[in-house]
């Protein structure tokens, strides 16, 4: 059974940073695109931030372009995301997620991400 699972959640103020976990298990995404989407209260899903198996590609959102950094490593088939000068707009649930297809370039369009993580919760006070 396919598995994906996201820690490091919690409550910070603007200005702090948080650094979210996804760990993974029943297959491997080594070769699989990977992402981070958000849902913010009222709001529709949004994508945050995308990366290749090689690490070799990343994209993001405007709003979190030079605050956040995905990153992944493929042996432990786990994906992370460092989120630095966190703004209240940043509030909402993340979810991670992993591509159905090998694709070489990460899609930002959830609909091509088959499998995804329970989410967790990040809120930031002012």
């Amino acid at each position: 059974q396919v598995q994906l699972v996201e820690s490091g959640g919690g409550s910070v103020q603007a200005g702090g940073s948080l650094r979210l976990s996804c760990a993974t298990s029943g297959r491997t995404f080594s070769r699989n695109p990977m992402a981070w989407f958000r849902q913010g209260p009222g709001k529709d899903r949004e994508f945050v931030a995308a990366i290749s198996w090689s690490s070799s590609t990343t994209e993001y959102v405007d709003s979190v372009r030079d605050r956040f950094t995905i990153s992944r490593d493929s042996a432990k088939n786990a994906l992370y995301l460092q989120m630095n000068s966190l703004k209240p707009e940043d509030t909402a649930v993340y979810y991670c997620a992993a591509d159905s297809a090998q694709r070489a370039f990460p899609s930002r369009a959830w609909r091509n991400y088959e499998y995804w993580g329970q989410g967790t919760q990040v809120t930031v006070s002012s």
